[in-house]
């Protein structure tokens, strides 16, 4: 009889073990829906790196629906690929587009080696979703995980002493956050002195610390990884894989237990899977599920599951409010430019409102990395934030620029030097070296932070563009036949973020645009060329909004931009000795100008886009000396990549609008095919007297029409394309062109 009575008091405890896996991690979420629908109790949980992940929500009172509806979404996709959200990007740190295709961070006290990236995505975005997750649900426990909805563990990896590192208390977005450091995907984070990584390295089914740390009588294991692949001479990935990674242990010891193992074949960063991982876990678990019930006596209803993890979560506040803000790895100066970029001391600060500030701290391109953590006060119910910083490196060196099939191949360089203190300082030079357009452009940018945070800089380019040598075969330039242009300008400007995606600019300089050319067709090495010597000053103000995802080539996000500036000059033209015009010319401009583009993509269909295009010009300038110096002062449509670096005279106006539609098709995800047109409506055209000078045409009377066909290749360093292009009403409308790298040159000041 006593011994039925125990038989009917005895309750089996259950832990259920998560093996890491990457992307495949999902599946465990199918697992513990399965288990909770069918009133399997789960009494304690074990995780590694996805497993943890997996794990700690589950421990930390969001159901299995719950989970299932945050892996599943495109949020939680972005952030473990280190996508900030689109709302929080912060447009204002970006600097000029360039022809770059890549940027080593050198510093100056460290070895080659430390200079090494150490991750190939932004943590910034996972580390602060942790801290999101989990803040509360560790605070409320005084970050025991005994004391969790379910007691928890989960495992990270000690590469230094070559050992798995077992979490059992701490901030838990910590210990998650430690647990799934892929090597060279995540920054790797230190815990108590110790730089740890993905616990799957040593301990990837830790079944072991399940049995050590809760001795449960059964053990149920959900297994997405597999073992290591052979070692082959050619197979680096295996090489590597073997050399860190341990082969899993799936053996339970002497604990009873089941192993679920569902399919989970996808690739380890392969996050889009997700609901199909999902659904893989709880099919499987529902095919063993009666194996299961035969060898687990124990049931939980799952409405008594979801009243404790109601009962749990009632122990947390609706917000995290910020009382105090600690900074660590930085000196006194740089915790104050942080301090005021997240302008601590001006408001109450709860993790909503410090999201934007937080995303725009590191968006600036002086911080690497940025860990938060946040400590509860039990006595005033507010929290610290305690944020790790890692400074990025002194100095930036970029290399690219463009290989072509026509001779407008242009190497690029750039150096920049950072300074962070109370202020943030950028010391740039680039330059362009190339058949077409060799260029220097230097700037210093001072970045003041604070509520309204704003920047002034410096800045002065001097460029040479030589259209004659540019010239080939493929497209024969005959307005003119020789045209040298050589700008030189300096500026000072003022700006200060309109918005997370948008900046507003302000200032002025002063510039000499010098113009060389000949206007006949049939010309010596004896004769001499024209000359036009425009020199000016000039203020501006501009708008630019900007959510595009390229540079160059672009398919997807908006860009707006408005420009107004206002010109005061002196054009000094100087005659060749085969113009009409001899005698010497001063003449006085002075005009304003307003231009609006706008840039805007529809995703009708995951592999189709349609892009929509617009552009207008509004200048009161005055027609220059002659036809060619007219023509090369005024503003210029350029809507494909190749038209950037061509002469089009029929392409320029004073006034002007014009506007077109993109489509393209993505058959694989880095191939585009880009069909373009557009349609150039000067309002009246720039026309040429017999006498070489210039007159304005009737209203609207001409319209000229661009197109282009691409085949687009996106590589990490940038895009492989092969384009006809055609241009209405030239000589040769119609184009070929190969290139490989950015069409992006340095902003003339006319512009």
């Amino acid at each position: 009889m006593g011994s039925l009575l125990f038989f009917k008091g005895y309750s089996q405890k259950i832990g259920v073990v998560l093996s890491g896996g990457g992307a495949g991690g999902a599946c465990h979420v199918g697992v513990l829906k399965a288990l909770e629908e069918n009133n399997i109790p789960i009494d304690y949980i074990v995780g590694t790196s996805v497993g943890g992940l997996i794990g700690a929500m589950y421990t930390s009172g969001y159901s299995p629906e719950e989970i299932e509806k945050i892996v599943v979404s495109d949020k939680f996709t972005h952030l473990l690929k280190g996508e900030v959200e689109k709302k929080y990007q912060y447009y204002y740190f970006k600097k000029d587009d360039d022809a770059s295709w890549v940027t080593l961070r050198v510093s100056f006290d460290s070895l080659f080696a430390t200079n090494i990236p150490t991750n190939f995505v932004n943590s910034v975005p996972v580390d602060f979703g942790m801290a999101e997750f989990f803040t509360q649900q560790s605070s409320v426990t005084g970050d025991c995980f005994d004391s969790l909805f379910i007691p928890f563990r989960c495992v990270a990896a000690d590469v230094e002493n070559k050992k798995p590192v077992v979490f059992n208390y701490g901030p838990l977005n910590q210990a998650v956050r430690a647990s799934m450091t892929y090597p060279f995907y995540f920054h790797p984070i230190t815990v108590d002195g110790k730089t740890l990584f993905d616990g799957g390295l040593y301990s990837n089914f830790p079944a072991n610390v399940m049995v050590k740390d809760f001795n449960p009588d059964f053990i149920i294991g959900s297994v997405v990884t597999a073992l290591n692949p052979k070692v082959r001479e050619e197979d680096i990935y295996a090489q590597i894989r073997n050399m860190l990674v341990f082969n899993p242990d799936f053996d339970l010891g002497d604990t009873k237990g089941m192993i679920i193992k569902p399919w989970s074949e996808v690739g380890t960063f392969d996050f889009g899977s997700a609901k199909r991982l999902i659904d893989s876990g709880y099919v499987e678990t529902i095919r063993q599920i009666d194996s299961l019930k035969m060898q687990v006596s124990s049931r939980r209803l799952k409405t008594d599951v979801d009243k404790k993890r109601e009962l749990f979560r009632k122990k947390m506040s609706e917000n995290i409010v910020i009382e105090d803000v600690s900074i660590r790895g930085l000196n006194r100066k740089q915790q104050q430019f942080i301090k005021r970029m997240l302008s601590v001391g001006r408001k109450e600060l709860t993790m909503e409102k410090l999201k934007p500030l937080y995303f725009r701290l590191s968006e600036n391109e002086k911080i690497k990395n940025i860990f938060p953590t946040l400590v509860f006060n039990p006595q005033s119910g507010k929290y610290k934030l305690n944020l790790d910083i890692k400074r990025q490196k002194d100095l930036f060196l970029q290399v690219g620029g463009n290989i072509s099939s026509r001779p407008i191949s242009t190497g690029f360089i750039s150096l920049q030097y950072n300074h962070l203190s109370k202020i943030a300082t950028s010391i740039y030079g680039n330059g362009y070296f190339g058949r077409l357009n060799n260029s220097f452009s230097g700037r210093i940018r001072f970045d003041i932070p604070g509520k309204w945070p704003m920047y002034f800089e410096p800045s002065f380019t001097i460029s040479r563009w030589d259209y004659f040598r540019s010239s080939n075969l493929f497209y024969s330039l005959q307005k003119p036949a020789y045209l040298t242009q050589r700008d030189r300008f300096g500026e000072l400007i003022l700006g200060h973020p309109a918005g997370p995606r948008a900046k507003v600019m302000y200032g002025g300089g002063v510039a000499e645009l010098s113009n060389i050319y000949y206007q006949i067709q049939t010309f010596n090495d004896k004769d001499t060329a024209d000359q036009t010597i425009f020199a000016y000053g000039y203020g501006t103000a501009e708008y630019e909004f900007n959510t595009q995802n390229r540079k160059l080539y672009a398919s997807e996000g908006a860009l707006i931009n408005l420009k107004t500036k206002f010109i005061s000059g002196l054009e000094t033209l100087i005659p060749g000795n085969t113009t009409i015009q001899k005698p010497d010319s001063n003449i006085v401009h002075d005009w304003a100008m307003v231009k609006l583009k706008v840039d805007y993509y529809l995703k009708p269909f995951h592999f189709f886009k349609i892009g929509l295009y617009a552009e207008g010009v509004y200048s009161t300038q005055q027609l220059f000396a002659n036809h060619t110096s007219s023509i090369l002062s005024a503003p210029a449509f350029m809507p494909t990549p190749e038209s950037r670096a061509l002469f089009l005279p029929n392409f320029r106006a004073y006034q002007y609008a014009a506007g077109g539609m993109k489509m393209i098709f993505h058959p694989v995800k880095p191939i585009d095919l880009r069909f373009e047109g557009y349609l150039f409506q000067p309002y009246q055209s720039i026309e040429k007297n017999p006498d070489l000078t210039a007159y304005l045409s009737s209203p609207f009377l001409h319209q000229y029409i661009v197109g282009m066909a691409s085949l687009v290749y996106h590589t990490p360093l940038g895009p492989i394309s092969v384009s006809v292009n055609y241009y209405h009403k030239e000589p040769e409308p119609f184009t070929f062109l190969f290139h490989f790298g950015y069409t992006i040159f340095n902003r003339k000041s006319i512009e």
